[in-house]
């Protein structure tokens, strides 16, 4: 598949952030790392690019917890673990052999693949937590809205809902924030697990009170 794929420089650098960072970033967080070495690259381009390599086997996309897709270094079939505070992801490899599914097969399933998720703290999350009881303080139960921050294509979308006085949809949104379609539905969906969106009419979006206050930040 390799050799099926012309690996312009573009590529070769989306690569290189994936396997030298080893992290699970998003789209928006690999482009925030990627224009420090190519000031002229858009996030149009990087998305497609992710999505080319991506459906040629070369890296791996994740939809964890059902959040916003993340990208893997390693294609290869491994599980992960998911933090629930700052939404770290590693990589885990389980000991145990693959469960059988030979009740399914039977029902006319035919199994091509599975995924094991195991969430909880990561261990910085946890030296803070742990911190944070020795002093005493009051712990806020882990809530992802409250802890992740916007990226910058995210706080563009949301700036653009919050300055609309109706609920508005994707295209309007596009032709306000000049970002493609595609790109427009993924920063809607990631919002709206954040809490930040709300969908008050089909496929038209209005900003929350929690939305605001993160615009506010």
């Amino acid at each position: 598949m390799e050799q099926s794929l012309r690996m312009t420089h573009q590529r070769e650098i989306i690569l290189d952030e994936l396997r030298h960072g080893k992290i699970h970033p998003t789209a928006d967080e690999l482009y925030e790392r990627i224009k420090k070495r190519l000031p002229r690259v858009s996030l149009a381009t990087v998305y497609r690019n992710l999505e080319t390599l991506s459906e040629l086997g070369l890296i791996r996309k994740l939809s964890i917890c059902g959040r916003q897709k993340r990208f893997d270094w390693d294609p290869g079939d491994h599980d992960h673990v998911y933090c629930i505070q700052c939404q770290r992801i590693d990589n885990i490899t389980l000991a145990v052999p693959a469960p059988q599914f030979e009740p399914m097969q039977k029902r006319g399933y035919r199994i091509i693949g599975h995924r094991v998720e195991f969430s909880g703290l990561c261990p910085d999350c946890l030296r803070q937590r742990q911190h944070n009881q020795a002093q005493g303080e009051n712990i806020v139960p882990c809530s992802p809205c409250t802890t992740v921050k916007l990226s910058d294509t995210q706080r563009q979308v949301l700036r653009a809902i919050a300055n609309n006085l109706e609920a508005c949809g994707s295209k309007e949104l596009a032709a306000v924030t000049g970002l493609e379609a595609k790109q427009i539905s993924c920063q809607i969906t990631a919002l709206k697990n954040k809490g930040y969106v709300t969908s008050p009419v089909r496929c038209k979006y209005a900003i929350t009170g929690r939305g605001e206050e993160a615009l506010g930040s």
